[in-house]
């Protein structure tokens, strides 16, 4: 079985983030969504969710291809939920600002090898949170 991981936010559930899990889902058999914790949410981009940890991870679970969803560490930084989940492969999205190849020999170092890959955009100049919250 081939597993794939993605991490988000995920805050306002919409067509780019299922596009996101859909695409990831076709890298493999088995797909893991992380849920940002509120915490780090805080933390990485100065504001909180609009939706809470708790809400935005039965948000995720309501997609029916997605076959695990879990909360990150509350640690940033932490490899431990890609330690426990061992995944095959570990999708980007197209604006997480992440290298792949910085986080293919963090993974590496810690003796996980791991495929790390970015993903397409779906529509981002409809699709993108910011945007659909400012258009409210």
């Amino acid at each position: 079985m081939k597993k794939v991981m993605v991490f988000g936010t995920f805050d306002l559930l919409h067509k780019g983030h299922v596009d996101f899990f859909k695409q990831a889902k076709s890298l493999g058999d088995y797909l893991v969504v992380v849920v940002a914790r509120d915490s780090n949410v805080l933390r990485l981009k100065g504001k909180v969710a609009d939706s809470s940890e708790k809400q935005r991870l039965l948000a995720v679970k309501s997609v029916s291809f997605v076959d695990k969803v879990v909360l990150g560490s509350s640690d940033i930084g932490s490899y431990k939920v890609i330690l426990d989940e061992s995944p095959a492969i570990i999708a980007l999205g197209y604006d997480q600002d992440v290298s792949e190849n910085v986080l293919k020999k963090e993974l590496y170092a810690l003796g996980l090898n791991v495929d790390v890959v970015r993903l397409n955009p779906f529509k981002p100049d409809v699709y993108k949170s910011s945007k659909l919250k400012n258009s409210c």
